[in-house]
């Protein structure tokens, strides 16, 4: 069962943070939060995967740029569980945008797009969002 958020003509700067807070579903294949201009345009496509496209257990991050996906990267350190509350905050900077895992786990992803505001946030997949909070 996949839910959904999409907020448009937000305004996150260098400096700020965003902070989602939810539930996984039972069952759940993955889910992704993209930040960055609009749907074609994404300094940060965070895409934790218990088993979707070939991968298992695995957090994939990636950029899109004008429609079209970079390179992406991968990290193995997977805390989620199905049926589970996750809490993950991005904080965005001119560089990078960094992604802070409930158990304190961070993922440095660069800003490959060298955008200077998030005005795009989209939250996808086997997730029931809570909470979707900038500080």
């Amino acid at each position: 069962m996949e839910c959904g958020v999409v907020a448009t003509r937000v305004k996150v700067f260098p400096g700020d943070t965003v902070e989602v807070k939810g539930k996984i579903l039972p069952g759940c294949k993955g889910f992704e939060v993209n930040l960055g201009k609009d749907c074609d345009n994404l300094v940060l496509h965070f895409n934790p995967r218990f088993d979707c496209k070939g991968d298992v257990n695995t957090i994939v991050c990636n950029s899109r740029r004008d429609g079209v996906w970079e390179d992406e990267e991968r990290d193995s350190h997977f805390p989620f569980e199905e049926d589970g509350n996750l809490k993950v905050s991005f904080t965005f900077n001119t560089s990078e945008v960094k992604v802070k895992l409930a158990d304190d786990h961070e993922i440095s992803f660069p800003n490959r797009l060298g955008l200077d505001v998030i005005e795009y946030i989209a939250v996808e997949g086997d997730f029931r969002i809570r909470v979707l909070k900038f500080c």
